[in-house]
């Protein structure tokens, strides 16, 4: 494996960290370690495990500052959205120390008065969690929090662009009691790692944030040992917009849907579908409030947009908008980059883009980026259509006043979350996760915990 892992920020390309990896022997080691860690820990009871991640919990609010300024640096998104990313990373910790002590199991009756059944949950085993940099706390801790708390241990491999948010994480974690050898952090490449993690016969989880075509990667490596998979994949959000939305929300909700973390989020409007009898009245006010968004480092005060993470992201951005202008789209604003190979960072002013069709890259492709395109639809069955018509089904919105447009919108989008009226329905009390080919399993309420647990059933005779 590399020898050193170095952490540059991307709004100024300074180095801000340099780290050894971990050699294949350690992170046998270390799995060997979370492996033996699981036998105590799983016996320790719910109400123990409960208190210490409190503990954690509190630890990591009283460590708030420090925190998104590490995830600033090495993230570049701005520092507000670092500190609300703490808050919602805590949130999940707070949850599950609650969800501990309601593992429920249950009694069954019998098909005889002879017998009694019993059934119980216990924990899967040792997890081990690949986590991607655009929300490098709060994709660890939605993973960490529910692992302990059902009685696993858990091993997290960041990613390489952000791993020191995770390194402060697990160090607070230590300080409160709960084992080191209980939550691990591994620093490597994700595709070697991986390997390594799929080979275990120690590890019996494989829970893993980031593209599609990673986790397919991982669940066809992962079926050697059947190891159980939580995957939470792509995605390529639809944005509908009624002819009886009320404008200005809609506005105000695309805005923080698209352009939070510079577009670099998983759930972000990536296609804003909009009336033909509206379109150009929401583009023109969308466009105005797009321009009011501040470009820069996000220690800087005020900055709204952030750089992207890399030149590869940043490629891949700038191609989508050529391809839709060279297609007949027309830029409303945007299109305008503050780029430095040399140094390594990449600045893209927010963009939006209008009379996009489906020719374009940009409709069938994650942008992950602060580009919005803008289409018309003229009846709900075609917005419908234009929303389905991708392989990926994470997560989509639609704005409308009208119950009945609603209904029908929720029912007929295939999309494992949906916000009506609502740009940000995110949370740690509520199941998060994806149809089709945006993942398996669901994250945060109480289904984020059955994906550590196994069920068993005691069958009693001869009573």
């Amino acid at each position: 494996m590399e020898n050193t892992i170095k952490v540059f920020s991307p709004a100024t390309g300074d180095l801000v960290n340099e780290l050894e990896a971990h050699s294949e022997v350690q992170i046998e080691t270390m799995i060997k370690n979370g492996h033996e860690a699981y036998v105590s820990w799983s016996k320790v009871d719910a109400h123990k495990r409960s208190e210490l991640l409190k503990k954690w919990s509190d630890n990591v609010k009283n460590n708030k500052n420090e925190i998104a300024h590490i995830m600033t640096l090495e993230s570049g998104k701005p520092l507000g959205e670092s500190l609300n990313e703490v808050d919602y990373a805590q949130s999940y910790i707070e949850w599950y120390a609650e969800e501990a002590k309601r593992i429920y199991g249950r009694t069954i009756p019998a098909n005889t008065s002879s017998k009694r059944i019993i059934v119980t949950k216990e924990p899967v085993g040792l997890v081990g969690a690949i986590t991607p940099w655009n929300f490098p706390a709060a994709m660890m801790t939605r993973k960490a929090a529910p692992a302990l708390a059902a009685g696993c241990t858990f091993i997290v491999k960041p990613a390489v662009e952000t791993p020191l948010t995770t390194i402060k994480l697990v160090e607070l974690a230590h300080e409160v009691g709960i084992p080191k050898d209980a939550i691990q952090y591994v620093i490597g490449s994700g595709r070697k790692v991986g390997k390594i993690f799929t080979d275990s016969t120690l590890i019996r989880k494989i829970t893993f944030t980031g593209s599609t075509e990673v986790g397919k990667k991982l669940m066809q490596d992962s079926s050697n040992k059947v190891q159980h998979v939580s995957m939470e994949l792509g995605g390529h959000a639809p944005f509908i917009i009624a002819k009886d939305a009320d404008i200005e929300l809609a506005v105000s909700q695309a805005v923080v849907s698209k352009f939070r973390n510079a577009g670099q989020t998983c759930i972000c409007a990536n296609r804003l579908i909009v009336h033909e009898d509206i379109v150009e009245e929401f583009s023109n006010k969308f466009t105005t409030a797009v321009e009011k968004l501040k470009v820069g480092n996000g220690l800087e005060q005020d900055t709204n947009i952030g750089p992207v993470i890399n030149k590869s992201s940043y490629e891949k951005i700038h191609a989508q908008v050529v391809d839709a202008l060279e297609k007949g789209a027309e830029l409303k604003t945007g299109h305008e980059y503050d780029v430095d190979n040399e140094k390594g960072y990449y600045f893209i002013k927010p963009t939006v883009l209008t009379n996009v069709t489906d020719r374009m890259d940009i409709m069938h492709e994650e942008t992950f980026g602060p580009v919005a395109p803008i289409t018309s639809f003229s009846s709900l069955e075609q917005a419908v259509e234009i929303a389905n018509g991708t392989p990926f089904g994470l997560a989509a919105y639609f704005f409308t006043n009208d119950y009945r447009i609603g209904t029908y919108l929720y029912e007929n989008l295939k999309f494992g979350v949906i916000g009506w009226n609502d740009g940000a329905p995110s949370g740690a009390h509520v199941p998060f996760g994806g149809m089709k080919e945006s993942g398996v399993g669901r994250e945060g309420g109480t289904e984020g915990i059955e994906a550590y647990l196994e069920t068993k059933y005691l069958s009693i005779g001869n009573l």
